[in-house]
C-alpha cells in the first residue's frame, strides 16, 4: 500500500513538472502564457484540435514529442499506482478473510459471540485478556471493522442463520453468548444453536424480565438480565453505601476477582480428572487436604448441575468441578499435586 501510495505521488509530481516545463518553453519560443497553455493541453491529453501555431523549428517539434512522451508516462504512471492501491486493497481483504476462516475453522472448546455492541465488546475484550478463543458474529460492517483492527476473529452475516453458526463452528464450541439488544433476536438464536449443539453453554441477554422465561425455554443455561443487574447495584448503593465504597476503592473498575486479588486472593475451577486422587471424596476431605489453602464454594457435577455451599459429607466425583476461593499461589500447587485441571480462573483461563 505504501508502495502505491508512492507511486501515485510520484507520477503527480512529475506530471505537474511536466506541464510547468512544458508551458516554460512554448513561452520561451515566442507564444503567449494562453496559447501556450492550451497547446500543452491539447498535446498531453491527446484531443487533436491541431496547433496553435504551425511548429516548423525542428528543436520544437523535438520538444513537443517530449512533452508528449513525459505527459503520458506521468498520466500513466499515476493511474497505475491507483489501480495498484485498489487491487492491493481488495487482495489484502481477500487474504484476511481466507486467513480469518481458516483460524476459525481450526478453533475448539472456543466461544461464539452474538452481537458486538456495547456489551459484546466487553465480552470480547475479556476474553482477549483471558486469552479464551472467541469468534464474533455481527451483521454491522462498521462494528466488524473494528472488532478486526482489534485483531478478533468475525464473521459477517446474521446470527440466526444456521449457515453463520455452522461456520462459525458451533458444533466444536464450548460457550455460545447472545448479547444483542432485541430479545425476540436472542430467542432464535438460542433455540438454533440449542437444535445445532445439545451440548453448548449458552449465556443469553434478556432486557425484560418476562424473557427470561422464554430464554431458558429455548434452551439457554444462564440469563442476564443487565437492566436488572444495573437495578440491584444502584439499591445496594442505597442500601449498603459503606460496602460499596469499599468494593469501589479504585473508582469502580474492580470485578470481584480484582479486588480479591489485591489480598493475594482468587477464584478458581479444579476440574476432578480421571485417575485424581480426591474422585469419591468428600468436600470436607479434599478441605484437609488443602492444608487451609483455600475453601470449596460451589460443587458443579459432571451434568451440569451445580450445588452452592455443598454439605462437608458430599462426595465428589470423576468429572466434577469444584470451585475455590483461595491463595492464588496455592491452588496451582495443589492442582498439580492430585493431578487436576485448573478449568477456568476467573481473571483468565489457565491449564497446567
Amino acid at each position: 500500500m505504501h508502495e502505491s501510495f508512492r507511486r501515485i505521488l510520484f507520477g503527480s509530481v512529475f506530471f505537474t513538472v511536466t506541464i510547468i516545463v512544458a508551458v516554460a518553453g512554448y513561452i520561451v519560443a515566442g507564444w503567449t502564457p494562453i496559447e501556450s497553455i492550451y497547446m500543452v493541453a491539447i498535446t498531453v491529453f491527446g484531443v487533436g484540435f491541431g496547433e496553435v501555431r504551425p511548429i516548423t523549428s525542428s528543436v520544437l517539434r523535438i520538444f513537443t514529442i517530449l512533452v508528449i512522451v513525459a505527459g503520458y508516462a506521468s498520466v500513466v504512471y499515476t493511474v497505475g499506482g491507483f489501480l495498484q492501491m485498489v487491487t492491493e486493497g481488495e487482495i489484502n481483504r481477500a487474504l484476511d478473510a481466507r486467513r480469518m476462516s481458516k483460524e476459525i475453522g481450526t478453533l475448539e472448546q472456543h466461544v461464539i459471540i452474538c452481537g458486538f455492541g456495547r456489551i459484546g465488546q466487553i465480552l470480547a475484550k475479556e476474553m482477549k485478556q483471558a486469552n479464551q478463543p472467541f469468534v464474533l458474529i455481527d451483521s454491522s460492517a462498521d462494528r466488524l471493522e473494528k472488532a478486526v483492527e482489534k485483531g478478533y476473529l468475525v464473521l459477517n452475516g446474521n446470527a440466526t442463520d444456521e449457515n453463520i453458526l455452522q461456520t462459525a463452528g458451533i458444533q466444536r464450541a464450548r460457550f455460545l453468548a447472545t448479547v444483542l439488544p432485541d430479545d425476540a433476536t436472542n430467542v432464535f438464536i438460542t433455540l438454533t444453536s440449542r437444535g445445532m449443539n445439545p451440548n453448548l453453554i449458552i449465556l443469553a441477554r434478556g432486557e425484560l424480565p418476562t424473557t427470561e422465561k422464554k430464554l431458558r425455554l429455548a434452551g439457554a443455561d444462564h440469563v442476564v438480565l443487565p437492566a436488572t443487574i444495573g437495578a440491584l447495584r444502584m439499591a445496594h448503593m442505597i442500601t449498603h453505601p459503606a460496602s460499596i465504597d469499599f468494593l469501589d476503592q479504585n473508582d469502580g473498575g474492580s470485578t470481584l476477582n480484582e479486588l480479591l486479588s489485591r489480598f493475594d486472593i482468587q477464584l478458581d475451577e479444579l476440574a476432578i480428572t480421571a485417575g485424581s486422587s480426591l474422585s469419591g471424596r468428600s468436600i470436607e476431605d479434599i478441605e484437609v487436604r488443602g492444608r487451609g489453602a483455600f475453601i470449596i464454594m460451589a460443587l458443579r457435577r459432571a451434568d451440569g448441575t451445580t450445588i452452592n455451599h455443598p454439605d462437608h459429607t458430599t462426595p465428589v466425583l470423576e468429572g466434577d468441578t469444584v470451585i475455590v476461593m483461595g491463595h492464588r499461589g496455592d491452588i496451582p500447587k495443589f492442582a498439580q499435586r492430585y493431578t487436576l485441571q485448573r478449568q477456568t480462573k476467573y481473571r483468565g483461563s489457565s491449564r497446567l
